[in-house]
């Protein structure tokens, strides 16, 4: 976003708020002993969510908006969004929820830009139309589908590369799913993750400039990813109880550590761009290193090809690797606690 298109601070009325704040914050700094914790907000703090189908909690049902385009999105009823603002109700901090437009497939500049909706179903609007003047929190994840994680793992794996809803081709599809470690750490295929890695950056950039310009009084919390490979990649050679699929199907065990680093990656560029920003950013990859698609019965991620708790046409839609109800009480906890966090200051 160019410097022309950020608010300032130079009109009169500007200048006598400002002002005002200044003075009020003097009478708050004597009236509250120092070191004192600061109250949760009385009033509703008026909110938008945002974000791909991590927000939106693609595979669990039900979901919303079943009866217009926006059913598209597979964005669950009880996504984690939800589930936090309901956690912090609790505790006496009311969201007020203007929206949450997460939807599945949504890249960085859908934030700015349309999204085309699967088999010609429509178009939605710029994520931040649902900004407002008055929006006080702003919180969601993007970056995976343009770094492109979806063709990663097809190219990974060729049961991924037959048809499915599974958007996108893998990134060579003349290289070897057998091979594909070896593909994304040398010549082309390293070259290509670079490039996507650079995008992401500077497209999350945009994205927080844009709330700050559109939303100038929002607090901005990015959220990242859960981690989808433990540390262990032998656990993901045990299917989950109750499944013959093992987690990452057909994936090559000597490429889970390349997709693993890769999510970290991710992570440590979305980490880094919340800090340039001057977001807030929620670490999950850190915090759910024992909730892997690979932890059996205390896996917070569906495996690849497991069955989610979504049809369509009454066949059940696969997890592709996306929380499951555990997951998202843990993305909820976590995301709550963020919050709670950063109204508090």
């Amino acid at each position: 976003m160019s410097s022309a298109m950020r608010k300032t601070t130079t009109t009169p009325r500007a200048r006598r708020l400002a002002a005002a704040t200044i003075a009020l914050g003097s009478c708050l700094a004597l009236a509250v002993p120092a070191g004192g914790a600061t109250a949760a907000p009385a009033d509703p703090v008026p909110t938008v969510f945002f974000g791909d189908s991590y927000t939106a909690n693609f595979g669990i049902a039900p979901v919303n908006n079943q009866d217009s385009e926006r059913g598209w999105c597979f964005q669950a009823t009880d996504n984690y969004p939800a589930v936090a603002t309901r956690s912090l109700a609790d505790k006496g901090i009311t969201l007020d929820v203007q929206s949450d437009v997460s939807c599945g497939s949504a890249l960085i500049h859908h934030f700015w830009e349309k999204q085309e909706l699967p088999f010609g179903a429509g178009t939605l609007p710029a994520q931040q139309d649902a900004l407002k003047q008055d929006t006080q929190l702003t919180v969601g994840s993007l970056g995976g589908n343009t770094l492109g994680f979806n063709r990663i793992l097809k190219q990974c794996s060729d049961e991924l590369r037959k048809p499915s809803l599974l958007p996108g081709d893998p990134v060579d599809g003349d290289e070897p799913a057998a091979k594909c470690g070896e593909f994304f750490e040398t010549g082309d295929g390293k070259q290509w993750l670079d490039g996507q890695f650079e995008r992401v950056g500077w497209e999350l950039e945009e994205l927080l400039d844009r709330i700050g310009y559109f939303a100038p009084d929002a607090k901005r919390v990015l959220v990242g990813y859960p981690r989808l490979v433990p540390e262990d990649t032998t656990k993901c050679l045990t299917a989950a109880p109750g499944q013959t699929q093992l987690p990452f199907a057909d994936i090559p065990q000597d490429a889970l550590p390349v997709l693993d680093q890769i999510q970290k990656r991710l992570n440590d560029t979305m980490k880094k761009a919340a800090a340039d920003g001057g977001a807030d950013f929620v670490d999950l990859y850190a915090g759910t290193g024992a909730n892997t698609a690979c932890d059996g019965a205390d896996r917070g991620v569906g495996g690849l090809l497991e069955d989610s708790q979504l049809e369509l046409l009454g066949t059940k839609i696969p997890w592709y690797a996306h929380p499951n109800d555990k997951g998202r009480d843990i993305q909820a906890k976590q995301v709550a606690a963020k919050i709670e966090e950063v109204l508090n200051r």
